[in-house]
Formats: structure tokens, sequence, C-alpha cells
């Protein structure tokens, strides 16, 4: 295994203390660190804040959303973190998801798929340098240039789900990026990306929720199903990977209001195929699979369950997921 990722910022340590950790967590192998945005830090100022002090990082957004920055702002930040940064820098770029673009930034969540395909395109042709006027079905842009363009532009990559957008990010970005879904999901998800591109970087975000108590472990990986995967975009997706049955008790108590038994209808099974938890030895285990199963780029994000304090597992989890 070349690469292991880590999410940052850790929930519970201020950005102001991140330099510190990350001391840690290059000794513990990961290669790579890797943000999102929803509510939290932006993507950005994570990965700046990681370059300037621990440059040996290789940095990824993963994503930011097509809709809630503009297409000028995108390589703007683009091109700042990589003239910042001396490691590779990629750029995620996705849709996001309804509930956030709608509900929590009140903007329309319309045409994802064209407004990716736009936005990607725009955001490397202002990475070279050169003018940009385009006329696309999302927007029109006329005579952007960056003023300071990065020495080596970021590789773009684009978060995906479903057929068309999967298909979409082989033919137009250097790779994919993938979440909630299980090994066994990949069979089903990588034929559509590779077919546009052999090469393609295949990023996974991979829940892990260390320790040895399931009855814990469990309780915390439900809350989150519930919370992420009654979003449109994501019940879409697991539809699509057949995961209707499974899923619908929990759906149907969600649409009732009845949180708590839509937590209790999540199949421990489910769990099980969703989230790496155990032993260090078992969470390497996990990611081995989905090494094994195309994942180019495991990045890891901590679920932790209450009174827990992620830091305590960094390091056992990475060195044993990175041993030879």
């Amino acid at each position: 295994m070349t690469r292991l990722g880590l999410t940052i910022p850790l929930d519970g340590v201020p950005l102001a203390e991140q330099a510190a950790l990350l001391n840690d967590v290059a000794d513990a192998g990961y290669t790579d660190l890797w943000t999102g945005e929803a509510t939290g830090a932006d993507a950005f100022t994570p990965l700046v804040a990681a370059a300037v002090s621990h440059p040996r990082f290789r940095l990824g957004t993963a994503i930011v959303s097509a809709y809630t920055r503009s297409p000028g702002l995108i390589a703007m930040s683009a091109a700042a973190l990589a003239e910042v940064a001396t490691s590779e820098v990629l750029v995620g770029i996705g849709t996001s998801s309804d509930v956030i673009v709608e509900r929590w930034h009140g903007l329309e969540f319309h045409r994802p798929y064209q407004r990716v395909r736009d936005v990607t395109t725009f955001v490397r042709r202002a990475l070279s340098g050169e003018r940009v006027d385009m006329e696309s079905e999302s927007f029109t842009i006329t005579g952007f240039r960056l003023a300071r363009v990065p020495a080596r532009p970021p590789k773009l990559l684009i978060g995906a789900l479903r057929p068309g957008m999967l298909r979409l990010a082989g033919a137009i970005s250097d790779g994919v990026i993938l979440n909630w879904l299980s090994p066994d999901d990949m069979h089903t998800v990588l034929p559509h990306v590779l077919k546009g591109n052999a090469d393609a970087e295949i990023v996974a975000r991979l829940f892990v929720v260390p320790g040895e108590d399931v009855q814990a472990v469990r309780a915390t990986a439900k809350r989150m199903v519930t919370a992420y995967l009654n979003v449109p975009v994501y019940a879409e997706f697991h539809r699509w990977l057949g995961r209707a049955d499974q899923l619908e008790p929990m759906w149907q108590a969600w649409s009732r209001g009845d949180r708590a038994a839509a937590v209790e209808a999540v199949p421990d099974a489910l769990v099980d195929e969703l989230f790496l938890h155990g032993s260090p030895a078992d969470i390497r285990a996990g990611v081995k699979r989905y090494v094994d199963a195309g994942v180019t780029t495991p990045v890891l994000m901590y679920v932790m369950p209450p009174g827990d304090d992620v830091t305590r597992h960094l390091a056992a989890v990475g060195g044993a997921v990175t041993a030879p």
C-alpha cells in the first residue's frame, strides 16, 4: 500500500493545534491529507496550514462544491494552494448534496451533471493560465484569466456516485472521489470510470470507527448512516447499488419523523459493509479489501463514539495499515 490519506481537520482538534498533531500523523505513515466542506472548516484553509507546516504531505479536497463556489473562485483557491504547497495538490470537484446546496446555502441544485462538467472544464482551462471565455449550460464567463498561475497545476478529480457522473470523471478528469460504498460495490462503480481513463486515480473516503466495543461502534455508525443515507442523492446511490430492501425500513421511519426508529432500523450487516472497525489489524484488513478492489488512495475518516479521543488511535491504525 503506497498511499494512505487522512481526513482533516479532526473533530475536537482546533486548526491552530493541527501542526503539532501532524508530526504524529507523518510518523504513522499517512501520506495524504484530504478535506471536505459541509458546515465546519472550508476545504482549503486546513490544507494551506498543513502545506506550510508539513510540506511532505500530498494534499486534496474531497470535495469542493461546484455550486457553493463560483468557477473562478475555485480556480483561484486551487492556484493559491498549489503555490503554497511543494507537494502534489489534487482538487476534487463535485455537486455536494441537494441538502447542503439548497437548504444550507440557499442555492438551486439544478442539472448537477452539467454543472460539474462545466465547472471542471473551466477550472482546468483557468489553471493553465489562458484567458477563459466560456459559454456553457451552467454559466457564461467572459475574459477570466488567473493573475497567479501555479507552476504545477493541481490535478482535477470529480466526486461521483452514479453512472453518469462516474463516466464524466473518467472522461474529463484525472480521477474520481468515492464515498459511502463497500469493497464489493467497487466492482459496480469502477468500470464506469475506467472505461474513459484506465489510469484514473481512485480516491475513496473510508469511515473508521476504531475500537472493539461492537455495541458502541454500531451505535455510532448507525447514527451516521441515518444522517447521510436519507439525503436524496445518497439514497438514490444506494438504490442503484441494490440496497433498497436493506434501507427501506430506515427510510420509512425517517420519513415519519421517528429518528430513533430510523437508527434502530439500520442493519448491523450494513454497518459492517460500510464502516471499518475493530482492532488496528482489523482495520488494516478492511483497507486492504478496498485497495484490492481498485482503490489507489484510501482516505480514512475517523468517526468516534462519544467520549473517545481520535488522537489516541491515529498512530496505531496508521502504523498497522502502512506496515509492510
